[in-house]
């Protein structure tokens, strides 16, 4: 069923906003298959805000720009599919979206029957122009209601940035991922404010209804809609192994047509994927380093008993990465240690027992499967 595991895809609006058209499109959708991306999981095509004209037509259906999409969106929705893919759509709770088209405020059922008739597999649904007296919360029963009623399957990510406290209601009104944060921007600084800000969200995610830290920013370089500086290969790694860590959709954004071998190394990693896709969907816990406030251990349980454990360096400085097993609950009288397979390395480090310390650099992480093994 739609939603069980984190949806895994690409959006058009971290490279591109609003300058969108269907050349564009058809290009990424080419371009995740032929890099491998479709056979790594991704499998959503997403167009993001600014592809209708500024007002619906005489039946108060929204229309597509004929300029930038001059085939329609079925047929665009046809060459999508053709690639083995799905493919998904954009919209708003409110009177206009964020860049100011026809929000599906009060047109939530005809809007859900157009994106029906489309072939629509995914709709983002983003929270500007709300009237200011209308509880949020109801509007994403709309539309979700709309959606499970309009006769396709379409997966519900709902956009409001963590507002109201959504993270306490949103699973219950029918999304299947919700937003947590407002925009992640292309730099550390914002990567690190946005991870940050899910301590305590753990508990609220979890199959069919996921926390969404937003689209990534691996690969993109300081380029494109969203650039504040960039990042280094090591950051973005460290941004996927987060996200994968949190059980984050994962929803690339760099420009996929012209991605460099490294970016497509990170987002490729079948191992750390497959930590973000585990069945049992669980958000990582976190547990404080000892030698550092800066240093974050991210503990995910997972299905079969193994957990995967990333040490996160968030400061700007060398720190130390010491993790007592204790804290996960393995005491040492058990007889049991936990032997390490590192997933961006591939190396195995044995068993280790009590605890496991490193060294990690500034921005940094480590990554690793543990499994449990009796050591007498």
């Amino acid at each position: 069923m739609t939603g069980h595991t984190p949806p895994m895809g690409w959006n058009s609006w971290n490279t591109f906003g609003v300058n969108i058209n269907e050349q564009i499109i058809k290009e990424a959708a080419d371009a995740i298959v032929a890099a491998g991306l479709a056979d790594a999981g991704y499998q959503y095509v997403v167009i993001d805000d600014g592809w209708s004209l500024r007002e619906r037509d005489g039946n108060k259906r929204l229309v597509p720009d004929p300029e930038k999409f001059p085939s329609g969106m079925k047929a665009l929705s046809d060459y999508v599919h053709s690639k083995g893919l799905k493919f998904g759509i954009y919209s708003c709770a409110g009177v206009k979206t964020c860049a100011g088209y026809p929000g599906s405020f009060e047109h939530e059922f005809i809007d859900a029957e157009t994106f029906a008739e489309w072939g629509v597999d995914f709709l983002k649904y983003d929270y500007c122009y709300k009237p200011r007296d209308m509880d949020g919360r109801l509007l994403y029963r709309r539309m979700a209601m709309a959606l499970k009623n309009c006769g396709r399957e379409i997966l519900f990510s709902a956009c409001n940035w963590g507002i109201d406290d959504s993270h306490l209601w949103m699973r219950s009104a029918g999304a299947h991922m919700w937003r947590s944060t407002y925009d992640i921007l292309d730099s550390w600084e914002s990567i690190k404010k946005l991870a940050l800000q899910q301590l305590g969200k753990e508990c609220y995610s979890g199959p069919y209804s996921y926390n969404d830290v937003d689209m990534l920013v691996v690969g993109m370089y300081n380029k494109g809609n969203v650039a504040l500086g960039g990042c280094t290969d090591e950051e973005y790694k460290t941004h996927f192994s987060l996200w994968c860590m949190m059980n984050s959709p994962l929803m690339i954004g760099c420009d996929v047509r012209k991605m460099n071998k490294a970016t497509r190394s990170i987002l490729t990693n079948k191992e750390l994927i497959a930590v973000n896709q585990d069945l049992e969907g669980r958000q990582a816990y976190t547990i404080t380093g000892w030698h550092s406030k800066d240093v974050i251990h991210y503990i995910k349980p997972l299905v079969g008993g193994d957990y995967a454990i990333c040490s996160v360096n968030f400061g700007d400085s060398k720190g130390w990465s010491h993790l007592e097993f204790w804290d996960l609950g393995l005491p040492t009288a058990a007889g049991y240690g936990f032997e390490l397979h590192d997933l961006w390395t591939g190396e195995n480090l044995g068993v280790k027992t009590e605890s496991y310390m490193t060294a990690l650099e500034p921005h940094c992480c480590k990554v690793f499967r543990a499994k449990l093994k009796k050591v007498n």
